[in-house]
């Protein structure tokens, strides 16, 4: 996958020089370019930025720098272009899988109240919140969404299996996890998960996954199609609660 990321401040970005992503990077499996806003300034002070007509609070990032910058790309690395906004949908993991099947993502990161609406009426294909909350700019919205996709671009984990079984993956939280050692502080890991049994250890880290959905996110089971058997725990499991 080609992401391209348009932002005043590509050395953010480097966070990617670590990690996963890093490793996937030197793999070919995913290749990221940042194209410098600021570089296409049409001012010789650089600036990329203006008061908004009409007056109000801040600066809002202008429109030609930003058109000048995608323009650059070459046309068929462009893909699907995504301004990171609080304005847009929010980001779920349908939409991370759905990305991740696309060869070619172009991301533009605002800054400041936001870039010039006309770009967003032009050139913006879609508009992602990654949460209702506000950032300092959408560059690290575009990080969690390029670390969301990763995930799902075969080759970059090592279990390439690992993700079926994530959080939100299959539309509940995941149960609790237990490492080394057996006890600690007095607490024990479940007998179930050192008992061998197979079909035992499944039970356990399903009823896991959904007493936390059931208590943490009740509101993910509403548009959950469960089977018999999630159902049936799921009942003894909320009389429980309820006891």
């Amino acid at each position: 996958m080609n992401i391209n990321i348009l932002t005043i401040f590509p050395e953010i970005f480097d966070i990617f020089n670590v990690g996963l992503i890093s490793k996937s990077i030197k793999k070919n499996l995913i290749s990221i370019n940042t194209f410098d806003i600021r570089k296409n300034s049409i001012n010789k002070h650089n600036h990329v930025d203006s008061k908004p007509y009409g007056g109000g609070e801040g600066m809002v990032m202008m429109a030609e720098p930003i058109v000048k910058t995608l323009s650059g790309i070459q046309k068929r690395k462009v893909g699907k272009v995504i301004y990171l906004s609080p304005q847009g949908k929010k980001l779920d993991q349908k939409k991370v899988i759905s990305l991740a099947e696309r060869k070619n993502l172009t991301l533009i990161c605002g800054r400041y109240e936001g870039i010039d609406q006309r770009v967003i009426e032009k050139y913006v294909d879609e508009e992602i919140s990654i949460g209702d909350f506000v950032l300092s700019g959408g560059e690290y919205a575009a990080i969690c969404l390029i670390d969301a996709i990763s995930r799902h671009i075969p080759g970059v984990l090592g279990n390439q299996d690992s993700y079926l079984k994530d959080t939100f993956s299959n539309g509940l939280l995941k149960g609790h996890v237990f490492t080394k050692p057996e006890i600690f502080e007095s607490m024990e890991v479940p007998s179930e998960l050192l008992s061998g049994n197979h079909k035992e250890i499944e039970k356990w880290k399903l009823e896991s996954s959904l007493l936390q959905t059931f208590l943490k996110r009740p509101d993910l089971l509403e548009n959950k199609k469960l089977s018999k058997k999630q159902k049936k725990l799921l009942e003894e499991l909320a009389s429980k609660a309820i006891l």
